[in-house]
């Protein structure tokens, strides 16, 4: 398994971590995305630390925190061999404070989190999304606090703007606060618009990236071509419905090209997907999902080989969209921009 350091810190990664929104399965959205228990949960650890994942992403909100207690038994025992990212901001609760990341909401969500999954602390945690009604320097200095604390290792963002980690982590230099050092966030050969902005801002300040969904929300499993429509997972029970809408020439136009490439390399249409993520400016890790140890397995066959020149400069080519103004003109000017991709 190959390491990669998380941004301008000293924290390696594996290069793959295993997003365990999957386990539990409750309520209308998480139930399309899978129900894992605690013995299948507890077996799919397994796999991935014989393959060396060892970094495990979950979130307060998974199935209303019935991932993060199913995780905490998975990982029972063997806490000091893994790495655990985690979330919070959105709601947790019918309560006015019971979302956001405010000093009130973020303690009493850092809490609840450590207590379902059993540790005393977690080792990357995200703002799942950016609060625009909470000051920044009351976020940052309650994230400060918590890792003054213990309870928290180092911090990132997630769902965030361009301006908005601008913002946050002018407010941490400004008053020497812990700064975030990653971002997770969509990005796929479905879903480019990373590269955009995000992706410039992650490699000038030093932001690794954790890349989530980045088979585009099921649609780059190779379960999806020309006059094939999906029959199984998520996407035909409609677990696809907040994800970006993706136009079907397009998305037949990607799903063409992997397939060529998936046939000179011998790889699935999945493995080849992935493996471009990889090979993306900033990408420090990828969150894979898995329903079963069969796609768990099928997804870990990303690693360990490279695409040819020619094979990325074929998926780029078919995976190219139209950028939205300023971006358009800047791409014009990239010899003055020189952390824009093309």
């Amino acid at each position: 398994m190959e390491h990669r350091l998380l941004g301008r810190s000293g924290l390696k990664v594996p290069v793959l971590s295993l997003g365990t929104g999957t386990f539990g399965g409750e309520g209308n959205m998480f139930s399309k995305w899978g129900s894992s228990d605690v013995a299948e949960a507890t077996r799919l650890v397994d796999v991935c630390l014989e393959h060396g994942l060892s970094f495990f992403d979950t979130a307060d909100v998974y199935s209303s925190g019935a991932s993060e207690e199913i995780l905490g038994k998975a990982i029972a025992g063997r806490r000091e061999k893994v790495l655990i990212s985690t979330k919070g901001t959105f709601s947790t609760g019918p309560g006015p404070n019971d979302k956001g990341s405010s000093r009130h909401h973020l303690i009493a969500s850092v809490n609840a989190s450590l207590r379902r999954l059993g540790t005393d602390h977690i080792d990357l945690y995200f703002m799942h999304g950016f609060d625009a009604l909470t000051p920044a320097e009351e976020t940052l200095r309650t994230l400060d606090d918590l890792v003054t604390a213990g309870k928290i290792r180092y911090l990132g963002c997630s769902n965030f703007s361009g301006w908005h980690v601008m913002k946050s982590l002018a407010v941490s230099e400004k008053y020497g606060l812990e700064r975030y050092v990653s971002y997770q966030g969509y990005y796929s050969l479905l879903g480019r618009d990373y590269e955009w902005e995000l992706m410039p801002l992650a490699a000038d300040q030093g932001l690794g990236t954790m890349v989530w969904s980045a088979l585009g929300w099921g649609r780059l499993t190779g379960k999806i071509r020309r006059g094939q429509a999906a029959t199984e997972g998520r996407i035909s029970q409609g677990g696809a419905a907040g994800g970006p809408p993706v136009d079907d020439a397009h998305l037949f136009q990607v799903v063409d090209a992997l397939d060529e490439v998936a046939k000179e390399t011998g790889k699935t249409v999945a493995q080849v997907a992935l493996n471009w993520v990889l090979g993306r400016p900033t990408v420090s890790n990828i969150v894979i999902g898995a329903r079963n140890e069969e796609q768990l397995v099928q997804n870990l066959g990303a690693l360990g080989w490279s695409l040819s020149k020619e094979q990325v400069a074929k998926l780029d080519a078919a995976s190219q969209r139209t950028r939205t103004y300023p971006y358009w003109h800047q791409v014009d000017f990239q010899e003055r921009n020189p952390l824009l991709v093309r």
